[in-house]
């Protein structure tokens, strides 16, 4: 049996998504969209509510808001050195986002406060336990999400 792919596209990657965190990084953040308007993120090839192959880039909101969090105070082994931390889903318009709130201190000790419709940006981050790149969100002072 192959893995070829049919089409003649090579598959999805930890490439894809790599790329997609560097666009983030450069303040270039996107979501992959369907023509019906459903959202996702890199790697795909396929909407995953429509099953769509006509996918493009659409930018990402300036500002999202959060949609769920919790704090984690017993962590995972790959995330021992930054317990206790907020992990959070962010409704960022097309598509949602998870990734860990960090608030302005940097060096700060306690979970950040978060809250339920925070209006955050989206930024990369490096976790302290092994420097993996991750999503991290930080509060938007002052501004309410992007309608």
């Amino acid at each position: 049996m192959s893995d070829a792919d049919p089409s003649g596209e090579s598959p999805p990657t930890d490439r894809d998504y790599a790329e997609w965190l560097d666009a983030l990084a450069d303040g270039e953040g996107f979501a992959l969209a369907c023509p019906d308007g459903h959202g996702s993120l890199p790697p795909r090839r396929v909407c995953p509510e429509c099953g769509s192959p006509d996918l493009s880039r659409e930018p990402l909101r300036e500002t999202g808001t959060v949609e769920t969090y919790s704090v984690v105070h017993v962590p995972s082994p790959r995330f021992a050195d930054d317990a206790p931390y907020a992990t959070a889903v962010v409704d960022f318009g097309p598509t949602r986002l998870t990734g860990i709130v960090r608030g302005d201190d940097p060096d700060g000790d306690a979970a950040p406060e978060v809250a339920i419709g925070d209006a955050v940006t989206a930024a990369v981050g490096e976790r302290a336990t092994d420097g993996e790149r991750l999503v991290v969100f930080r509060p938007a002072a002052d501004r309410s999400p992007d309608e």
